[in-house]
């Protein structure tokens, strides 16, 4: 408590000097009018000498001359110092309360001031202050004081309320926060009050906040918060509401960290919800507050004391989860508040927090983890509350047990804490008190009421509960207990009082949700009322929990947790009070009346209660259940959506889908009122189990969702569901997110299903605590480790070191990036000796320094399989890298030591060492003892730092030494390493041939980053005759200038063996030599400044090669230096300017050279920003009539306009161009467009326009030289009989309807055949109709029309009859089609209509049945659909019996009745994914055995049971047209005879010779399936297309597999992933041999490794018909070979490449081979490791590719700026998720 003063007991003078430093801080603050008042109350002569006015003396005198005032007042007389104390309380302003009030209290009022005072002023008369300014103020501080009082009293009655019923005392001081980082915005200034205006409280800590392991107490937590927002987070039921009125408490008694002087508000947010109409913050307080009974004077005195004292209030905001609106952010320099203004509460309350409502006020908010982004950039400190431990756990039980009195109870306590804490839910819900109350009621149940957790857990209804329900229910009234918010009552005893029963032994269910179940069950007998006595309840337990989960479940959907009386019925309510499943909350209404309200105990009751309603009720649909299942991540963004719910319900679905769980859902469904019992149930059931089987599936999953999954298939207790789980995941990783033990367990049940194959588990940056690990060695058959986190250190690698032996298949342990020193790696080391399988160990990135290393060293010998060991980055010197060498010489099995991975050498890396000759000898010596080393792979050379200080007087010695040293290290290993690589840097040019020649068996040498200069590299290159074995020489960034370019063109024409130069001199230097002597000869990037030079030396090369001088800026001088030597340069094949000519009369120089030239065949020609207008225009077109075969024009960014473009395209039919011409970014209206369509109607050589005006204004014309190809092409799809065809694409170029119809009349007046894409994002809905409608009513010619999505698809033959009209995902609604129907009933020649992914409906079915009996030749319909729907089959089901002809029928995703299923079953070909009952399903198949004519059939995911499967057999051998048959994931539904179905299935297709296209994916064939599938194999002659993924195929079986595929001639197609590694090695083989035209090739997700990369690469250089091929996630970055195999594929369109980790290499290489293939559309390289330098690779080589259209890079190594700076130059660059 703040001291006190007794105005009878302290005498007025005595107060002043106690308070005299503290006055003289308040005075200093004050303006030199007040001070002036104030000194003008003492006599003249002594204040003769004092001076406040600053303007005439420094700050410091004045306040020496305030110290004299305040001196003589200590001193005067009683009257005087009164007067003085009171004159300061009015005039001053800031003075804190406590002293105002202290100073008031010995003062007095002003007008009891003794009139015998000496005389003041002047002319001796008193000066006393105003008597107006004394009667307001001392009345202000009254009613201040009293409103506090009241205040005081209603928070002490809240917690008695509230502590009632107690287990376990509230102590802030026993209660755990875990600081966390707060994010306070920049400009926002600090407003924590001065140490005055605390009033002499405790100081602020000195910690430091910013880390998360810091851990403090709340009551020590909270000191320091005046003045400043602070946050505290919690779980839902971790006791923030009990805490933060415990806190009121301590405020009332004058304890804890908020002073008692101050206003405490304690403010709830779900209160704040009632409040709907703006209001002010008067009416905040006074009216939904606190109201008062006093008149406005007192509420506004009140008011005008908070608003001058605004640091005197503190605020607690409780529960903001519960907030229904979201804080507004507002600017910092936004002017304050008007406090009378009635504002909506969240503008008040945002107010508060943005410091713009009563400045420097205390606030402290609660809320969840989640919501903490809300309060980003405004608050000052956060503070998590951390769980119970298992200490505070028992210590709760103990007292739950024995509050009650009873002898018996210790020992039934006792054991309720050891059965708790031995289950692992029990113990994971307890860490939170609200929970742990809930468990306490559980284990008495379990313990002294006999209950049964394995039986039924919800009483069954008796035969007189039955009868009762037929009587009237009788009025009761039942008192209920208030206070709280549910589930914040966390120390209630929930017993009611009751005895208790001998104790039983009891047993915890296995998975949560039996969890809930059993206290749900434990909550339904509390019931005193069913207990004795001869009255029978109102209400049974079945009625209760039925009607309690339809509230639950609407809340659930409403985002409601509190519910009014009028919401539950009596009966229920009663009874949920009694047994304390809902708890009265109390709420005031905007009117100011006091009202009950009620909730569940807690959030997950509510969401528990929701998933029983969601499986036992027919209310719920599927889709609502669909809506509702996600999984949950732990990782929050500002984009997530806010809900008070702790998203739960999925969990609890997915655990009540267990077997289990079925009895007590088919009860409660019976009870509930449903009609479907358990088939409805199991239903119920499947669907839940399917779509957790779609998650297990899905390789999107980020760490947190794949840790969530593991939750949901634990609950589920489906095996079948974990195999699937790490089926396509061979390691588990998950980042940065907090894991706790039942994280751990659940990891366990998922990763023990794989068996014997293992699998990894990668921990990054996880928050876990020790005992995490205690339960890790409970997952079983784990392979590979891996910790990367700084949060890893001594402590964790000792605790780890405890449980590796357990281990027993570990092969990899990775620790790096982490905190280990020399006493972890000590740990490590001796628990690494028990693991006898390890074989790789990564502790790089450490501080293990010279001893650690020394460590791990050790267990070399010890280790025989050990074979990797990578010890980098951890502060060692050159001494320990001469023990790991010792080691390694007697250890012959470690091949890898601190190195990159390589599949055959061995590397050391020697990085920045200190050297010297004795060190360096010391080194080879063992070397040269280390037998198993192959290569000494990058020895990078530091020496003494001395040189560099005295470089003209010791380089030479230095030099001399070094250069010894190095020879004799090379000497010494050139017997042991026959050939090697060498890097080398900080070397001179005087040495450079003394250190490579002491071997000749180099086969790559590293000197970039020297200072070789042009004197270097004439070294190099007069001793490269020497150098036999060389492949690379890499001298870049050396300050080679244009005469070393003169000498390396030189070299090119002296040395056969040289035949690649790839020179660079711009911001980035490369010279790299490459050696071989099959490659063609290739000089990259030459700098122009010295031409002819250059060139010169290139006219004596007798060797083919090409010269590349791209991206080289020549001006028109080096143009005409080149343009005089091209004839004389013989041997040269190729040259290219691309993206180097400056002007366009150097444009037109070289051309016209080239266009004369003999020897010139084919050019290709870029002239981009070349500012072509009308006279150079004609003179290009002029040459390049005259010249040879362009292969591709380049124009584009030119100022050609309409006008110019048109001029063009006039002379286009004389030009011979082969590829393409790009128009792009020349300034095209409408206009022009129109004119470039209508211009090449007429050119018979174009084969394709793309056109789009939108953000990147692109203008494509392409060519064709084969017209026959091109017939051949068009016939196959359409029969067309016309010679060619012309594709137009147009995209978002702004085109409006009208244009579109004017283009349309065009195309109808031309003789050629069309095909039309265009794109406008207006082209949805009805205007799609209406647009459809309008081009069949303008066009006779239209053979096709189709609108997908918002592209309108158009194919135009002359004299030809409309066939198909498509509208497909457009968002077209059934009455919308009424339009059509007049036209499509024109067109009896129709054969396909298609309306899927739309609305129909009712009226689009109706539709359909008014036009089908006028298509006598339809043969195709599909209506795919969106959303369930049985009325739309119905309906059409109808109009289907007269429409005989139809062949194919499409109405996947429809929900088809067995009714509609008799009518409709003779016209299916497609049912993927359809749903119904398995009577509908037996129907099904029963009626395909008539379908003698299918040609094509789609079963995907169809459930099959033993009946159906025969049948389906049967169905299969009757049908011997079948072309297309799609079977995926069909027989996974077949139970224990999945083997024997699959067989059966199998034999039956033996008949189905004409089969094109087959899909078997998912049925997990064995061998004898496979060897059943080999026989079928050579009878289908015909197979085009075969996928086999997610099979079992061993080797054995593999081999036989290949062997028959060889017999498939045709095949172009096969999918192939998650297959045995060997199987695709054997495949690749067979595609080289046997499979050259294929176009397709899917083997995404087989760890085929860098063998198997080599040997795809090999096979794709065979496969000339490839147009796409996906390696996603193959187990390699090694792909530059299959990069550069794609250049023998011309067809090539897509290429995926993504999850490789591949680097710029890999990038740099597609860069090259882009170019060549054109018609390649999309490159697919997401979450690679490719930085800006292979990025900006790619960028370069679009230019060249303009039919490419998207290339995918997210999850890349560039940041965000580099990503927006490289996709504003192409757009066609993607680095976003979609």
């Amino acid at each position: 408590m703040d001291e006190e003063a007794d105005p009878d007991n302290l005498n007025v003078n005595s107060v002043l000097a106690q308070e005299f430093s503290e006055l003289l801080q308040v005075l200093s603050s004050q303006s030199p009018a007040i001070l002036l008042k104030l000194c003008q109350i003492m006599p003249s002569d002594a204040r003769r000498n004092i001076n406040m006015d600053p303007s005439s003396c420094s700050a410091a005198a004045v306040t020496e001359h305030i110290k004299v005032m305040l001196e003589y007042f200590r001193v005067a007389n009683h009257a005087d110092c009164c007067n003085f104390l009171q004159s300061m309380c009015i005039l001053c302003e800031g003075i804190p309360m406590r002293l105002e009030s202290r100073l008031m209290s010995v003062a007095g009022y002003a007008n009891n001031v003794s009139e015998n005072s000496s005389p003041c002023g002047t002319d001796g008369k008193s000066s006393s202050a105003p008597s107006e300014q004394q009667l307001i103020k001392r009345p202000r501080i009254d009613h201040w004081e009293q409103y506090i009082a009241a205040v005081m009293r209603l928070l002490q009655r809240r917690w008695e309320r509230l502590s009632e019923r107690l287990v376990r005392e509230v102590q802030p001081e026993n209660v755990w926060v875990r600081l966390r980082t707060a994010n306070r915005g920049r400009d926002r200034p600090d407003q924590t009050p001065g140490s005055a205006d605390k009033g002499g409280r405790t100081p602020e800590l000195d910690g430091d906040y910013g880390y998360m392991d810091s851990r403090v107490t709340l009551e020590t937590f909270l000191q320091g918060c005046a003045g400043k927002v602070t946050v505290l987070v919690g779980q839902a039921g971790s006791g923030k509401t009990l805490l933060m009125s415990c806190l009121g408490q301590q405020w009332a008694h004058g304890l804890g960290p908020i002073p008692s002087s101050y206003l405490f508000v304690l403010q709830e947010f779900r209160q704040l919800n009632v409040l709907s109409h703006p209001l002010s913050l008067s009416e905040l307080l006074f009216r939904h507050y606190l109201p008062l009974e006093g008149s406005n004077d007192e509420k506004r005195a009140i008011v005008d004391y908070l608003l001058s004292n605004p640091e005197q209030s503190c605020w607690v905001l409780d529960g903001y989860e519960e907030f229904h609106s979201k804080l507004t952010r507002q600017e910092v320099q936004r002017e304050l508040l008007d406090p009378e203004q009635p504002l909506p509460v969240a503008d008040l309350i945002s107010g508060l927090l943005n410091r713009h409502l009563l400045p420097g006020c205390t606030v402290v908010v609660t809320c969840r983890a989640r919501d903490v982004m809300d309060f980003e950039g405004i608050l000052d400190k956060v503070g998590q509350l951390q769980g119970w431990d298992c200490h505070e756990i028992k210590e709760y039980v103990d007292n739950f047990f024995q509050i009650k009195g009873h002898s018996a109870n210790k020992a039934v306590g006792v054991q309720a804490a050891d059965l708790l804490l031995s289950s692992r839910h029990l113990l994971a819900m307890s860490s939170l008190p609200a929970l742990c109350n809930i468990c306490c009621i559980c284990l008495e149940h379990l313990l002294l009421k006999g209950g049964n957790p394995r039986g039924t857990q919800i009483p069954e209804e008796t035969g007189s509960e039955r009868r009762r329900k037929a009587r009237e229910k009788e009025e009761k009234g039942v008192q209920i207990a208030g206070g709280g918010r549910g589930e914040e009552d966390i120390m209630m005893d929930g017993t009611n009082g009751r005895g208790q029963m001998p104790s039983t032994q009891a047993q915890i269910p296995s998975t949560l949700t039996q969890v809930y179940l059993t206290i749900l069950g434990a909550f339904l007998s509390r019931d005193p009322n069913t207990r004795g006595g001869n009255d029978e309840p109102k209400t049974t337990p079945q009625s209760v929990v039925c009607e309690l989960s339809q509230l639950a479940w609407k809340g659930l959907e409403d985002s409601k947790i509190l519910f009014m009386e009028k919401d539950i019925s009596q009966d229920v309510l009663e009874f949920s009070i009694r047994t304390g499943l809902l708890a009265q909350v109390e709420l005031r209404r905007e009117d100011g009346i006091i009202v009950n309200s009620y909730r569940f105990i807690h959030l997950t009751i509510q969401e528990f209660l929701a998933a029983l309603r969601i499986m036992t009720s027919t209310d719920v649909s599927d889709m609502q259940l669909k809506k509702r299942f996600s999984l949950r991540t732990r990782w929050t963004t500002k984009s997530d959506q806010r809900t008070v719910f702790t998203d739960s319900l999925h969990l609890y679905v997915c655990g009540l889908a267990s077997p289990h769980c079925t009895p007590d859902l088919v009860q409660l469904a019976r009870t509930s009122g449903g009609t479907g019992g358990q088939s409805w149930v199991q239903k119920r059931q499947t669907l839940v189990l399917k779509l957790l089987k779609n998650f297990c599936h899905s390789n999107t999953l980020t760490g947190p969702k794949i840790l969530d999954l593991c939750h949901c298939v634990q609950e589920s207790q489906d095996n079948q569901l974990a195999k699937q789980v790490v089926g396509t995941r061979p390691t588990l990783e998950l980042r940065n997110i907090t894991l706790l033990r039942n994280d751990i367990d659940a990891l366990a049940f998922v990763v023990n299903s794989v068996g014997d194959n293992g699998i990894g588990l990668d921990f990054g940056a996880c928050s876990m605590e020790l005992e995490c690990l205690d339960v890790l060695p409970s997952c079983q058959f784990i392979h590979y480790l891996s910790f990367r986190s700084r949060k890893y250190g001594d402590k964790f690698a000792e605790k780890l070191s405890s449980i590796l032996p357990k281990f027993t298949t570990l092969k990899k342990l990775e620790f790096c990036g982490a905190s280990l020193t020399t006493t972890g790696a000590a740990s490590l080391a001796s628990a690494l000796q028990n693991c006898p399988n390890i074989t790789e160990i990564n502790l790089s990135d450490n501080n293990l320094k010279d001893q650690g290393i020394k460590h791990i060293a050790d267990i070399f010998t010890k280790q025989p399989r050990l074979v990797l060991v990578r010890l980098g980055q951890n502060n060692s010197s050159l001494e320990a890298v001469d023990y790991l060498i010792g080691k390694m010489s007697s250890c012959l099995n470690i091949q890898h030591l601190n190195a990159e991975y390589d599949h055959t050498l061995a590397h050391i890396h020697l990085l920045n060492q200190t050297w010297s000759k004795p060190k360096m000898q010391k080194l080879a010596k063992s070397l040269a003892r280390c037998t198993a080393l192959s290569t000494v792979g990058t020895i990078v050379w530091h020496c003494w730092s001395e040189w560099k200080f005295c470089l003209c007087i010791r380089l030479c010695v230095w030099c001399v030494c070094v250069c010894v040293c190095v020879c004799d290290l090379l000497r010494c290993l050139y017997f042991l390493l026959p050939q090697f690589m060498l890097a080398a840097t900080y070397v001179v040019p005087f040495f450079v041939s003394d250190i490579i020649l002491t071997s000749s068996t180099f086969l790559s040498i590293s000197l970039s980053s020297n200072c070789l200069g042009n004197t270097g590299l004439k070294k190099l290159l007069d001793i490269l005759p020497c150098l036999s074995n060389i492949q690379e020489i890499n001298a870049s960034n050396n300050g080679i200038g244009t005469e070393g370019v003169v000498m390396l063109a030189g070299a090119l024409c002296s040395h056969n063996n040289l035949t690649q130069i790839h020179i660079s001199l711009g911001e980035i230097e490369q010279v790299i030599l490459k050696f071989s002597p099959d490659e063609r000869i290739n000089n990259s990037s030459l700098m122009p400044s010295d031409t002819t030079q250059i060139c010169g030396r290139l006219i004596q090369c007798r060797s083919h090669f090409e010269l590349d001088l791209s991206h080289s800026s020549l001006p028109d001088e080096a143009i005409e230096n080149l343009v005089k030597v091209l004839p004389k340069m013989a041997s040269l094949q190729r040259l290219n300017v691309s993206h180097s000519i400056t002007s366009t009369a150097g444009a037109l120089m070289l051309v016209r050279c080239l266009t004369v030239s003999q020897r010139v065949k084919s050019v290709e020609i870029t002239l981009t920003h070349c500012s072509l207008n009308g006279e150079n225009l004609e003179r290009l077109l002029e040459i390049l009539q005259q010249g040879p075969q362009l292969s591709d024009l380049d124009l584009s960014s030119n100022q050609l306009e309409d006008e110019g473009v048109k001029r063009f395209l006039d002379s286009l039919h004389k030009l011979n161009i082969t590829s393409y011409v790009n128009l792009s970014n020349n300034g095209l209206s409408q206009q022009g467009l129109l004119d470039v369509a209508s211009t090449l109607c007429t050119c018979n050589n174009v084969s394709g326009v793309e056109v789009s005006l939108g953000a990147e204004e692109r203008c494509l014309i392409w060519f064709t030289q084969c017209e026959g190809h091109l017939l051949i092409k068009v016939s196959q799809v359409v029969q067309c009989l016309f010679n060619y065809w012309l594709v137009h694409r147009f995209k978002n170029n702004l085109l409006q309807s009208a244009w579109i119809e004017d283009f349309v009349k065009l195309l109808n007046s031309s003789q050629r055949g069309f095909s039309v894409s265009i794109e406008e994002r207006w082209i949805r809905s009805e205007e799609a109709v209406s647009l459809v409608c309008r081009c069949l009513d303008l066009s006779s010619n239209i053979h096709t029309i189709r609108v997908h999505h918002t592209t309108l698809h158009l194919s135009l033959m002359k004299s030809t009859e409309l066939t198909s009209v498509s509208l497909v995902d457009c968002a077209v609604e059934g009455y919308q089609l009424a339009s059509m129907k007049s036209i499509i009933s024109r067109c009896p020649l129709l054969t396909e209509l298609d309306f899927s992914h739309n609305s129909l409906g009712v009226e689009g079915a109706e539709f359909l049945c008014s036009v089908l009996p006028s298509l006598p030749n339809l043969t195709c319909l599909s209506i795919v659909s969106k959303e369930a729907c049985v009325t739309v089959v119905e309906k059409l089901s109808e109009a289907l019996l007269q429409a005989a002809g139809i062949q194919c029928l499409n109405l996947s995703g429809h929900v088809i009745s067995d009714t509609a299923l008799c009518t409709i079953c003779l016209f299916f070909s497609s049912l993927s994914h359809c749903e119904w009952s398995a009577a509908a399903g037996l129907e099904l198949v029963t009626a395909l055995q008539v379908c003698v004519s299918l040609e094509g059939l789609c079963l995907d995911s169809l459930q099959l049971n033993a009946e159906s499967s025969v049948c389906l057999g049967q169905a299969l051998r009757n049908i011997n047209s079948i072309r297309s048959l799609k079977l995926n994931k069909l027989v996974t539904a077949m139970g224990p005879s999945e083997a024997n179905g699959v067989l059966d299935l199998l034999a039956a297709m033996e008949g189905l010779i004409r089969m094109e296209e087959i899909e078997l994916e998912s049925w997990r064939m064995a061998d004898r399936g496979i060897e059943q599938l080999t026989r079928l194999l050579p009878l289908w002659t015909e197979l085009r297309k075969i996928s086999l993924s997610k099979n079992l195929i061993s080797d054995q079986s593999g081999d036989k597999l290949l062997e028959a595929l060889k017999s498939c001639s045709h095949l172009e197609e096969l999918h192939k992933s998650n297959t045995h590694s060997y199987f695709l090695l054997t495949f690749i083989t067979l595609v080289r041999l046997v499979l050259m035209f294929m176009f397709f090739s899917s083997i995404s997700e087989n760890r085929i490794g860098y063998e198997g990369s080599v040997s795809l690469s090999k096979a794709i250089t065979c496969m000339k018909n490839l147009t796409k091929i996906y390696l996603t996630s193959i187990g390699t970055s090694e792909l530059c070979a299959v990069a550069a195999s794609l250049a023998h594929c011309p067809l090539i369109q897509d290429v995926g490449l993504g999850w490789n980790n591949c680097g710029d290499n890999v990038a740099v290489e597609l860069a090259r081979v882009m170019p060549l293939c054109q018609k390649l559309n999309r490159i697919d390289l997401e979450s690679n490791t490719v930085s800006v330098f292979g990025a900006e690779a790619l960028v370069r080589a679009l230019q060249s590719c303009p039919a490419l259209q998207l290339i995918r890079l997210w999850r890349n190594k560039v940041s965000p700026s580099e990503a927006q700076r490289l996709s504003l130059r192409d757009r066609r660059l993607n680095f976003s998720f979609t």
